[in-house]
């Protein structure tokens, strides 16, 4: 392994042995308390139901797009590892919807489990995409397997451990943030196969904001009186997927017009064969 690779496992390392310095993390019951409980037309919690729909229409806008290119030159997807990965990650997102209009429908734990697990599915497979482009295929192959199995595993340990009273989503906080972190540092430390990550970093900056919303969840319903942070966490995590779709989109351009240019400079007759 490089330096770099070193770096990136003992700061995760570091990050792990941090968070269970902490004792066992509870489900706080206070969590399932929403600031905006109106019934619409016959739906309890319903802007917090139906805000759910963006993230269905973006989950099934990045499953198309990634059906319908192809692998190779002139694709993003150079191999189809990388292609699973954000398959996977965008079916996370379109899954979430439902599982999280589930759970806004009458929020508690055990319909909580099912708004979490795709998106600890989702955060985890959008690292091994992240692992795909920054170091190589093979590496991201083995995380691909690895990794969304893990951060389900979380959701799944953390609901065994609430019904045996002694709750612990140390583990679940390690997918969700960890994997933040360690998408962070992948960019940091190695260089990308694909152009514009700018549109992955503003993706991620957009979902810190979506975190803040959720945080403000009170402050944001009291100040506007229409919507909740809550609805608005729905709505700015969304386009936060959307960008990253966009990432794609853009490296699709990028992977098409490098092979245009290489092209170019050959020879008429090599040109013939290999373009």
């Amino acid at each position: 392994m490089s330096w770099r690779h070193w770096v990136l496992l003992l700061a995760m390392l570091a990050i792990i042995w941090i968070v269970f310095l902490f004792p066992a993390i509870p489900q706080d019951e206070a969590y399932h308390n929403f600031a905006d409980h109106r019934r619409l037309f016959g739906i309890p919690n319903c802007l917090n139901v139906a805000s759910n729909i963006f993230f269905l229409i973006v989950g099934v806008m990045g499953m198309r797009f990634v059906e319908t290119i192809p692998t190779g030159d002139r694709s993003p997807f150079s191999d189809s590892v990388d292609r699973w990965a954000y398959f996977i990650f965008f079916l996370a997102v379109a899954v979430t919807a439902l599982g999280s209009a589930y759970y806004h429908l009458r929020p508690n734990d055990d319909a909580l489990v099912w708004d979490r697990l795709p998106m600890a599915v989702g955060f985890l497979s959008l690292l091994a995409a992240v692992v795909c482009e920054r170091t190589t295929p093979k590496n991201g192959l083995r995380y691909l397997v690895i990794l969304p199995i893990w951060g389900a595993g979380t959701v799944l340990y953390w609901r065994a451990t609430e019904q045996s009273g002694q709750g612990d989503l140390r583990p679940y906080v390690i997918a969700q943030f960890g994997s933040l972190i360690a998408i962070l540092l992948l960019m940091a430390l190695f260089g990308p196969r694909f152009t514009r990550g700018s549109d992955l970093l503003v993706s991620l900056g957009i979902y810190a904001g979506a975190k803040a919303f959720e945080a403000g969840d009170r402050a944001v319903f009291s100040a506007s009186g229409i919507v909740s942070g809550h609805t608005l966490k729905h709505i700015a995590a969304a386009i936060s997927v959307l960008l990253d779709s966009a990432h794609a989109k853009a490296s699709l351009s990028s992977s098409a017009a490098r092979k245009t240019e290489r092209c170019r400079q050959l020879t008429p007759r090599l040109r013939a064969v290999a373009c």
